[in-house]
């Protein structure tokens, strides 16, 4: 009991930090602060990019955003991963088939729903999505220091 309630209070305190810093979750926060010491500008959900759902028009805030020489990519920090997050993005894809948008799970091993045989990361290789697990790969970043 002991240990879940350190955990929780570990958690609690890393959201508290993030929502004063100005993100949504702890990863969020995590992902901006290695943009950061990368020396790459953190841009947080800077654009927003309109999809259509059947019959309604929507928008998506991604996460971050990093220019690169070629123009750039989103990074979208990605915690628990629902149905309606994977509907959202097969739809944008469909409908912006030039947009790069990269995933960093806080678990890419994680199953898409309890009893799933699918993993997040499994589900991302099947759709062509490129993606990461808790951090963000320093190649990606890479690409982005070549635009300084």
């Amino acid at each position: 009991m002991q240990v879940f309630r350190t955990l929780h209070t570990i958690s609690r305190r890393s959201r508290r930090r993030a929502i004063i810093n100005g993100y949504r979750s702890g990863l969020e926060d995590k992902l901006s602060e290695q943009i950061s010491d990368a020396g790459l500008k953190v841009n947080y959900e800077t654009d927003k990019i309109t999809y259509t759902v059947p019959e309604r028009q929507s928008t998506y805030t991604p996460d971050f955003f990093i220019n690169t020489p070629n123009g750039g990519f989103y990074i979208e920090g990605k915690g628990r991963w629902t149905v309606d997050d994977r509907h959202k993005h097969l739809l944008i894809r469909e409908q912006h088939p030039n947009l790069d948008i990269r995933f960093v799970f806080s678990n890419a091993n994680a199953k898409l729903y309890k009893g799933s045989p699918t993993t997040y990361a499994q589900w991302c290789e099947k759709f062509g999505f490129r993606y990461a697990s808790k951090t963000i790969p320093s190649e990606w970043l890479q690409e982005g220091s070549k635009q300084k």
